[in-house]
């Protein structure tokens, strides 16, 4: 699906409406230090002339929200509507959903796709094929099936070539050196407008604008993912404290090199071939 070239990237699948997009190195050098003198607005307005298969994927967090809000006002005044990815992975709080139909009433011209795990509609239905509390058994196959597959997906049957996504620099760990602009290993653009911002900065534009936001932010919490995985924080800790609390993990996931999933599928096949074997000779030894 991807490829590289001339010592650069080449993002997504090349159809008659969303052309390939190349950057080399030293551009994407160029274009973030460009960009890094732009506002939150003035980025996604380039992004929106600059980038053919542009879509916004979030899960409602405040960021992508308030993201949310200032391309719909910039659809009012002549740009083009980015339409949005919602993976919905079956555990999130009810709150997020109710957060989903707000959005929907908020911004009818703007087109949600929703994608869940892949052949499955319901909590039951997941766990009646992968098991109960797959994400505590077994946290990279769980991040894989209910996030990583689900969005290449969409990648993929959307032609996407960029996202744009809700990541700040202070919510620190590894996003603490995010770049405005970047590219994944499978040359996939993703646009990261508000970096720059504070969550406080981000707050005041939400109430600012009344753009609806999750209840749950009234309760304590800051970063809102899966109920199993997400606590409210206590004053004075980090944004994203509440992800994974006593987990060395930061990241979701579809954040994370594609590599790693790669790894783990291969090791799956490996188990897989090695319990057919074990099967075989226990079948043979029987027969013996």
């Amino acid at each position: 699906m991807f490829s590289h070239k001339d010592e650069g990237y080449a993002s997504g699948s090349s159809t008659e409406s969303h052309p390939e997009v190349y950057f080399t190195r030293v551009h994407l050098k160029f274009l973030n230090k460009q960009l890094q003198r732009l506002e939150p607005q003035e980025i996604l307005r380039w992004c929106i002339t600059s980038l053919p298969g542009l879509y916004q994927e979030t899960a409602l967090g405040l960021t992508g929200l308030a993201m949310t809000d200032m391309i719909s006002k910039l659809a009012e005044k002549g740009s083009e509507e980015v339409h949005v990815i919602f993976l919905d992975t079956l555990y999130h709080f009810e709150e997020t959903l109710a957060l989903l139909d707000k959005v929907r009433a908020r911004y009818p011209s703007k087109k949600l796709h929703v994608f869940k795990p892949a052949g499955v509609s319901a909590v039951a239905e997941f766990e009646r094929k992968y098991g109960q509390k797959l994400w505590q058994r077994h946290d990279s196959q769980y991040d894989f099936i209910a996030k990583v597959e689900p969005a290449q997906r969409a990648y993929r049957e959307l032609g996407v070539n960029a996202v744009l996504t809700g990541r700040r620099r202070s919510q620190g760990a590894r996003r603490g050196n995010l770049d405005i602009i970047e590219m994944d290993e499978a040359g996939l653009i993703k646009v990261n407008p508000l970096v720059n911002w504070t969550f406080e900065e981000v707050q005041d534009y939400i109430k600012a604008n009344d753009v609806p936001y999750n209840d749950l932010l009234d309760r304590g919490y800051k970063s809102v993912g899966d109920w199993h995985s997400t606590q409210p924080i206590k004053e004075g800790e980090d944004e994203r404290a509440g992800r994974w609390k006593g987990q060395a993990k930061t990241e979701c996931g579809i954040h994370n090199p594609r590599s790693k999933y790669a790894q783990f599928l291969r090791q799956q096949e490996l188990k897989q071939q090695e319990n057919a074997r074990q099967d075989t000779a226990a079948k043979v030894q029987i027969e013996a």
